[in-house]
């Protein structure tokens, strides 16, 4: 399995953005889809986007539309996800998880379809 390691959270005020990245150990990071999924104290864990393993697809939860963009970068075994126009409800633990899926199509959209996650990075959002 990959080991995962995201960075990136902290305390940002409402409309501001962060990037968070998720590193990635192992030599075959690009044979994995990765996902980034968040919780709020008190709720489940949600679905927030996914990219393919080449990075050439992306897919996203409704609420995370045109203000969040996920990327990966094979080559420094990473992925980001890009958060502009943050809102308080944006607040919530944010984690990365992978899945094997080379050449694969599907949207992983499912935790349980993940078998790797980081420990998760805090993002706070302050209005």
């Amino acid at each position: 399995q990959v080991q995962l390691v995201e960075s990136g959270g902290g305390l940002v005020q409402a409309g501001d953005s962060l990037r968070l990245s998720c590193a990635a150990s192992g030599r075959t990071f690009s044979t994995y889809a990765m996902g980034w999924f968040r919780q709020a104290p008190g709720k489940e864990r949600d679905f927030v986007a996914t990219i393919n393993w080449s990075g050439g697809d992306t897919y996203y939860a409704d609420s995370m539309k045109g203000r969040f963009t996920i990327s990966r970068d094979n080559a420094k075994n990473t992925v980001y996800l890009q958060m502009n126009s943050l809102k308080p409800e944006d607040t919530a633990v944010y984690y990365c998880a992978a899945v094997v899926a080379r050449y694969s199509r599907y949207y992983y959209t499912e935790s349980y379809q993940y078998s790797s996650w980081g420990q998760g990075t805090q993002v706070t959002v302050s209005s």
